[in-house]
């Protein structure tokens, strides 16, 4: 089909040619004809037949595809006659074609170029109106959003009948544009009329059936408006997604898809330096911690991307494990991929996974992240989020590890949640480590907000309480969260992984913070549903250690810009190396002896800024007795005391615990 294609161009290149030099000598002498006119006409064809077709061959006119013809083939049609003339020309006069008049040469040189860019234009025509006049109507839609989106939608729509849609209007709140037309399709109206111009299209029976919102870099503000717009309207709406997810598409209108959750909240596509992402992850042995979570499995995928030496997949939950282990498998069959079944509560597994495998770089995303879950079972916090750490840390030291990088939260600011204490000690953990002795290691924290979309996060839980009919529970009507999608998020902590230098903690830009009530309201209005009409809303009070707002930075951390524009880092007091190890120490006695209160009093002590729900009295002494010390063999040869290195003291702590939250 293709040599067939080209071969239907080149016959038609040849009669264009043909008939312009023939039609600019008729042209010239008023259709009066001579016999040796003919024969100066015939040497002239002679020559310019084979030049001209030569430099259209060069000039690649038979390789683009007339339909789909727009200015830039307009310019390079322009540009190749104008070679191919001046050249058929100079051949002409030098072989003794003086005898022709000179305006001939000009004459012959429009026409050929009317006739190329005529018929390209032709062809384009007939498939954009005359074609779609031929076929059955589709569903009448509205594009709201004349730019270029919407623009090279409408083109493509036009192009594919196949899609069902007839474009019957562009919707605009741009007052420049109003009553003026593009590609001969009216701008209508502006957003905030759309319901009056529905109405009036039913009324009329020609009733607009859908509108495809075409604004890929429209903030959150804008698409909320867009869709309370259209809502208005009473006509289901989609949209088409931002420059990133077109770049894995052929064709904007195959992008076409409902609003989702992501597009109300309007995150800007975000920009990376995938070069220095590649240089620390290529041809290196990379263990992901939590890999089978939401957080750690995007980081798999991503990491993946990079071509990594080895990748090594460490979970406790063998199914989960199981899932992105064949996903991987599937997608990079070449690369070796290696799950591991271990828990990082355990020093000598950590140990030996990391030792055995000569890991280079350590991401660290396991930890217990459920807040209401975690106040009722304190000792499972601490010794998954905060020992689980320090095992990790020790293990990264010990064995020469180059980058260490956890995944923090923003609970750990000011926490009033055993969450978020056992997760900001464990950013203390990975802070201290520059601090005492020297290491070749690097260690940095990353902390941003919820996650759009994980496992047990607020948005899939809306989507399971409404698909159940409700309700949909709100613990508190003004209740407020930062959200990130997955891979955002993931993209901006493999590129803080680049920045890492002396124990920094790095801070997404997480953008305004949303309110929850809002967020429910607009899953049930993207159902199709109206909020407590179809689907109650329901609020339900703080659950413990639950804030109203979420903060991002403490009282003495300061914060310093990067050259990335999403990413900072702070840095803030803390305690040394030894004081930390000394109060871990106790940590460890009060799980020793199942003292929840002491372990959360305990916690206030480590964490001043941490003010537990649980406790009703405000304020207890409380004596921590030493633990006997266990020494065993580790997998390294080495000695190891107890859960970790240094001396066990004894001492008085004295901690408040603050009721209220």
């Amino acid at each position: 089909m293709r040599w067939l294609r080209v071969a239907v161009v080149t016959l038609v290149h040849l009669q264009i040619i043909s008939v312009s030099l023939v039609l600019a000598y008729w042209l010239r002498v008023d259709f009066t004809v001579s016999d040796l006119d003919m024969l100066f006409i015939s040497t002239a064809l002679a020559l310019a037949i084979p030049i001209k077709m030569a430099v259209f061959f060069a000039g690649r006119l038979h390789a683009g595809w007339w339909r789909y013809a727009g200015l830039s083939d307009l310019v390079r049609v322009f540009i190749v006659n104008v070679v191919a003339s001046v050249l058929a020309t100079a051949a002409i006069v030098w072989q003794g074609g003086a005898e022709l008049p000179r305006s001939v040469y000009g004459i012959d040189f429009l026409l050929c170029f009317l006739l190329c860019a005529g018929a390209r234009f032709s062809v384009r025509l007939y498939h954009e109106t005359l074609k779609a006049e031929l076929t059955p109507k589709g569903k009448s839609v509205l594009i709201y959003g004349a730019g270029s989106a919407g623009r090279t939608l409408l083109r493509e729509i036009r192009n594919n009948r196949s899609l069902g849609y007839q474009v019957v209007g562009f919707v605009d709140d741009n007052p420049d544009l109003r009553s003026s037309r593009i590609m001969d399709v009216p701008i209508i109206c502006a957003g905030r009329n759309l319901a009056e111009l529905i109405d009036r299209r039913r009324s009329e029976r020609h009733p607009i059936e859908e509108i495809i919102i075409a604004m890929p870099s429209a903030s959150g503000r804008q698409m909320r408006e867009a869709h309370a717009n259209c809502r208005a309207a009473g006509v289901s709406c989609k949209t088409v997604p931002g420059v990133g997810d077109l770049l894995k598409g052929n064709y904007l209108s195959a992008q076409i898809r409902s609003i989702s959750v992501e597009d109300l909240l309007g995150r800007e596509q975000v920009r990376l330096e995938e070069d220095r992402i590649q240089e620390t992850i290529v041809d290196r042995s990379i263990l992901v911690t939590g890999g089978a979570g939401s957080i750690g499995s995007e980081l798999c995928r991503q990491i993946m991307r990079c071509r990594p030496e080895r990748l090594v997949i460490l979970d406790q939950s063998e199914s989960a494990l199981f899932a992105i282990d064949q996903e991987l498998r599937r997608l990079h069959p070449d690369l070796e991929i290696i799950p591991v079944v271990a828990d990082i509560r355990d020093y000598s597994s950590v140990e030996h996974v990391i030792r055995t495998h000569s890991i280079s770089s350590v991401y660290h995303a396991a930890a217990y992240k459920h807040v209401p879950m975690m106040e009722m079972h304190v000792a499972e916090a601490v010794r998954n989020n905060v020992f689980g750490t320090w095992n990790l840390v020790r293990a990264a030291r010990l064995c020469g590890v180059s980058d260490f990088l956890m995944i923090s939260s923003d609970k750990a600011v000011n926490p009033t949640s055993v969450m978020g204490a056992t997760k900001r000690i464990a950013e203390l953990i990975v802070a201290c480590q520059s601090k005492g002795e020297d290491t070749d290691t690097h260690f940095v924290s990353v902390r941003f907000g919820n996650v759009l979309g994980s496992n047990g996060s607020v948005v899939p839980t809306f989507q399971a309480q409404i698909a159940a009919g409700g309700p949909v529970l709100v613990t508190h009507a003004e209740i407020t969260r930062y959200f990130m999608s997955i891979r955002e998020a993931v993209s901006l902590v493999l590129q803080a992984s680049t920045m890492g230098k002396r124990s920094e903690i790095f801070v997404l830009d997480m953008g305004e913070p949303v309110r929850i009530l809002d967020l429910a309201h607009n899953m049930i209005r993207l159902a199709g549903l109206v909020p407590n009409e179809d689907i109650e809303v329901r609020i339900t009070g703080l659950r413990p250690g639950e804030k109203l707002y979420e903060e991002v930075m403490l009282d003495d951390e300061h914060v310093m810009p990067t050259h990335h524009e999403k990413i900072r880092i702070f840095s803030g007091s803390g305690p040394g190396q030894d004081v930390l190890t000394d109060s871990l120490n106790q940590l460890h006695v009060l799980l020793e002896v199942g003292d929840s209160d002491g372990i959360v009093r305990h916690l206030t002590a480590v964490v001043p800024e941490y003010r537990p729900a649980r406790l009703e009295h405000p304020r207890e002494e409380t004596r921590v007795v030493p633990s006997r010390k266990v020494s065993r063999k580790t997998t390294g040869g080495g000695q190891e005391s107890g859960v970790w290195r240094g001396p066990i003291a004894g001492r008085q702590s004295r901690s408040s615990g603050v009721s209220g939250a």
